[in-house]
């Protein structure tokens, strides 16, 4: 597979323009990739804003699987569920299908090894074969499976874990997070041999917006030598200080901050409105 950094090209659904409330964000976002002189493109035929979970997963150059998306959480929202057939087929992909029903936001990968969350197997009821090992055989990478954050409407990785190379992850501060979790992830790590970058978060409680991710920085953008981490016009936010240690850990790379707030109140932040591939 490939991992950010040898991405090149970022496509965004087409929402993100005919939506007043994301228009500003877009062209922040867009503004940034026209600065570092990294092409994007918008995605036809989507239902919601969310295209890393509805679009294929590459395996390499012109390579890509489609796992299924029939999300659980949106059982009762089918008119925000993305038809990945429809989709690939308007924007001119052809990837391998299957029927194992997997988000995109639950798939963190590196090129040889891939952290999904333990929802997968909520997900696929009645699966018959051996789920994780099917996974690892389309995907060509060994996959760990990571505990999910109980109450969290989707259960993805991607709000709680990345890689930060081929050995060590970069992830929310494990002292802050639940013990369950942190026993979890801990237990993963010392069976896989990975190291662990603990990256500071916080909470936003708003009972308009219960399942809001404002607060969570792990939930990047990497493209090439860019990334775009999430800000946030809240209180007792960390934006400078995650903003520090990124350049800290990523000292050559390009490192921009943009403000998700609106669209963070949504649920989602910078890895879910981002599908990143090399052309």
């Amino acid at each position: 597979m490939l991992p950010g950094n040898l991405t090149n090209h970022v496509y965004l659904s087409e929402l993100l323009l005919t939506n007043e409330k994301f228009v500003t964000t877009c062209d922040e976002l867009t503004a940034i990739l026209d600065k570092y002189e990294i092409p994007y493109s918008f995605l036809k035929q989507t239902k919601d804003i969310w295209c890393r979970d509805y679009m294929p997963i590459q395996i390499e150059m012109n390579r890509y699987v489609q796992f299924r998306y029939e999300p659980s959480y949106l059982s009762k929202y089918l008119q925000l569920q993305s038809d990945p057939m429809l989709v690939c087929a308007a924007n001119g992909l052809k990837p391998i299908f299957s029927n194992i029903n997997l988000d995109g936001g639950n798939i963190v990968n590196w090129t040889d090894k891939a952290l999904v969350s333990n929802r997968i197997f909520s997900e696929n009821r009645g699966y018959e074969g051996n789920l994780v090992a099917d996974i690892e055989k389309l995907l060509e990478a060994e996959v760990i499976v990571i505990p999910f954050i109980n109450g969290d409407m989707t259960g993805h990785a991607d709000g709680l874990v990345r890689f930060y190379n081929n050995n060590t992850i970069i992830g929310n501060n494990r002292e802050d997070e639940y013990k369950y979790w942190k026993r979890g992830i801990n237990g993963q790590l010392k069976k896989h041999r990975l190291n662990y970058i603990d990256i500071p978060f916080f909470e936003f409680k708003d009972k308009r917006y219960p399942d809001n991710a404002i607060g969570c920085y792990v939930n990047f953008l990497e493209v090439a030598n860019l990334i775009v981490l999430p800000a946030f016009d809240a209180k007792h936010n960390k934006n400078e200080e995650v903003y520090d240690i990124f350049k800290e850990y990523y000292p050559e790379r390009d490192i921009e901050m943009i403000d998700l707030t609106e669209i963070g109140k949504l649920g989602g932040l910078l890895n879910c409105i981002t599908w990143t591939i090399a052309q």
